[in-house]
């Protein structure tokens, strides 16, 4: 057995289906309202059962009555009756609503999942940085000449310390030396931690 429901053709002492459909067909609105009175409490009944929600139940029948409606000369009784090709439609379609809801809760999480990184104050953490900055600068300037342009032209223009030497004009070592105390100032100036 399928994944499909199986609907029993019901043997309806009532209005013929297939004259009502193929009416319907052409446009004949009293035929129509006949099959919409005699088809719409099942088909609602069905899409209940699969969506649970009385309003969006309400919703999705109307959307397959409407499609009834629209359709109706697609039916081919040698596929089956009415009533199954109606109620398959109303299956199917309620189905097409729990699955897009369940597409739309599960993009609804993964947006709410990645919106929920670290959250900052964007003017805070400007604030910080500038604050920062500030206190480097200070601190650059307690250092001496030779050790301020030193770290400055190696960490701040990227210079290897033979370069930051040759532009200095001063022995390489020396600017080793310069480099390291004045980054030992730096940090005690700073705060950091050894």
């Amino acid at each position: 057995m399928s994944g499909i429901p199986q609907f029993a053709a019901a043997q309806h002492r009532g209005p013929d289906l297939v004259e009502l459909l193929a009416r319907s067909a052409f446009g004949d609105q009293d035929a129509f309202r006949r099959l919409y009175v005699t088809v719409s409490g099942p088909v609602f009944g069905l899409v209940r059962k699969v969506l649970r929600d009385p309003a969006q139940s309400e919703e999705v029948t109307q959307e397959v009555m409407l499609e009834v409606w629209r359709t109706a000369a697609r039916y081919r009784p040698e596929r089956g009756g009415v009533m199954t090709w109606i109620m398959t439609l109303a299956h199917r379609r309620a189905v097409d609503r729990v699955r897009s809801a369940q597409a739309a809760a599960d993009r609804e999480r993964r947006a709410a999942a990645r919106s929920q990184g670290i959250a900052y104050d964007e003017v805070a953490e400007q604030v910080e940085h500038r604050l920062e900055r500030e206190q480097v600068r200070r601190c650059l300037e307690s250092l001496t000449e030779l050790q301020r342009e030193s770290v400055t032209l190696a960490y701040y223009r990227g210079h290897s310390y033979q370069e930051a030497a040759e532009m200095l004009g001063t022995p390489l070592g020396t600017v080793k030396t310069r480099m390291r105390d004045g980054l030992i100032r730096l940090r005690d100036c700073l705060g950091v931690g050894s």
